[in-house]
C-alpha cells in the first residue's frame, strides 16, 4: 500500500509499507518528488531489489562479527581474518552504521593503510572488507557495495632468487645442532616450516626412505601448538627422501630421542617449535652468522628445493645427487 498526501506545512508525505507491514514514509517539497521515490521503492520491491531503509543501521563490527562466526574458515584463517579486523577496519570503521559507509571511506582507508602497510597485506584487507559488505548486500542490509570500485595499490611481484647451495650449507652449519637436520629436512624436500615442526616419526619410512605429509604443527594465540591438516587438500602426499636427509634424521633421532607425542625437532626445553620463538632465537641468528641478507627466510628452504627440480629437470626422488652435498 502507498499513498501521497499534502501535510499543512505544505510538504508531500509519501508513504508505504513493506512486505512486513511496517510502514515507511518520507516528505518532500514537489509532489512530483514523492511519486518519483514511490515508484522507484515500488520497482525494487517487484525487481527483489528492495532494501530496507533501516537494515543498514547495524555496525560494521556487528555485522561483521556476525559473518566471521558464519564462516567455514580453517583456523589459522579464521585467526588472520580477525586479526586483520580488529587492527586495520575496526578503528576507523567499525563503530559505523553498515548503511554510512560510502565508496570514498573505504578509498580513505586503503590509501591510509597503504602508508604503513605493503600493497599485498593491503589487498588481503579489501577483500576482507568487501566480503563483508558482499555478505551485507545478499542479506538486503544494503543496495550496493561500497568497496565496488576502489582503487588498490599496485603490487609489484618481487622476484624469487632461490638460495645457492653454499647458503644452504652455511645455514646448516651456523644453527645449534639439534636443528641442523632440520634445515636439510626442509632443504631436501620443500617442507612448509609448519609440515616440518609437526613431522613425527610414525610419518618417517627410514626403510623405503619416504615421508608422509599429512599433518601440519598450528600456532593460534592462546592455545598450544596443535596438529591439523596441511594447508590444502592437495598438501597431503609422500616424499621420496633422499639418503642424505636419511642420514641427517637417523643421527638427529639417535642425539635427540622423539618426546612423547613423537615429534622429531623440538626446543632445547622439549617443547613444540614455536614459529616467533623459533625465527628470535635460531632462525635470525643463524642467517647472520652465515653472512646472508636479513631478508632470508625458512620458506626460502623450500624454493631452494624447487630450484634444484627446475634446474636438473626431474622428479623429486631423482634429486638425490644434488641434495647429497647438503651438511
Amino acid at each position: 500500500m502507498a499513498s501521497i498526501a499534502r501535510r499543512p506545512n505544505g510538504q508531500w508525505r509519501a508513504r508505504y509499507r513493506d512486505d512486513a507491514g511496517r510502514e515507511h514514509a518520507r516528505h518532500f517539497c514537489r509532489r512530483v518528488d514523492a511519486r518519483r521515490w514511490l515508484d522507484e521503492t515500488t520497482a525494487a520491491v517487484v525487481t527483489g531489489a528492495y532494501v530496507d531503509p533501516k537494515a543498514g543501521r547495524q555496525t560494521v563490527r556487528d555485522y561483521a562479527e556476525a559473518w566471521r562466526a558464519s564462516q567455514v574458515h580453517r583456523a589459522t584463517t579464521a585467526a588472520h581474518v580477525e586479526t586483520m579486523l580488529r587492527r586495520h577496519v575496526y578503528p576507523t570503521l567499525g563503530d559505523r552504521p553498515l548503511a554510512s559507509v560510502l565508496p570514498s571511506d573505504v578509498q580513505t582507508l586503503v590509501k591510509r593503510l597503504s602508508g604503513d602497510l605493503a600493497p599485498a597485506t593491503v589487498g588481503v584487507i579489501h577483500r576482507i572488507l568487501a566480503g563483508i559488505f558482499k555478505a551485507a548486500v545478499r542479506d538486503r542490509r544494503l543496495a550496493s557495495s561500497p568497496c565496488e570500485g576502489t582503487r588498490l595499490p599496485r603490487t609489484v611481484r618481487e622476484r624469487v632468487e632461490p638460495l645457492t647451495l653454499k647458503a644452504v650449507e652455511a645455514l646448516t652449519a651456523a644453527v645449534p645442532s639439534r636443528y641442523a637436520a632440520l634445515v636439510t629436512l626442509a632443504a631436501g624436500t620443500g617442507l612448509r616450516q609448519g609440515e616440518a615442526f609437526g613431522l613425527t616419526v610414525d610419518r618417517v619410512d627410514f626403510l623405503r626412505r619416504t615421508l608422509t605429509v599429512d599433518r601440519q604443527l598450528v600456532l593460534l594465540p592462546g592455545r598450544e601448538p596443535y596438529l591439523a591438516p596441511p594447508k590444502t587438500a592437495a598438501s597431503v602426499r609422500t616424499i621420496p627422501l633422499p639418503r642424505v636427509v636419511v642420514e641427517a634424521l637417523a643421527a638427529h633421532l639417535a642425539e635427540h630421542p622423539a618426546d612423547d607425542g613423537g615429534f622429531v625437532f623440538t626446543s632445547e626445553g622439549g617443547r613444540s617449535l614455536r614459529r616467533t620463538r623459533f625465527s628470535e632465537r635460531v632462525w635470525r641468528p643463524a642467517v647472520a652468522k652465515a653472512g646472508l641478507p636479513t631478508s632470508t627466510r625458512f620458506h626460502d628452504l623450500r624454493h631452494f628445493y624447487a630450484s634444484l627440480l627446475i634446474v636438473r629437470r626431474v622428479a623429486p626422488d631423482a634429486t638425490q645427487g644434488g641434495i647429497r652435498r647438503i651438511a
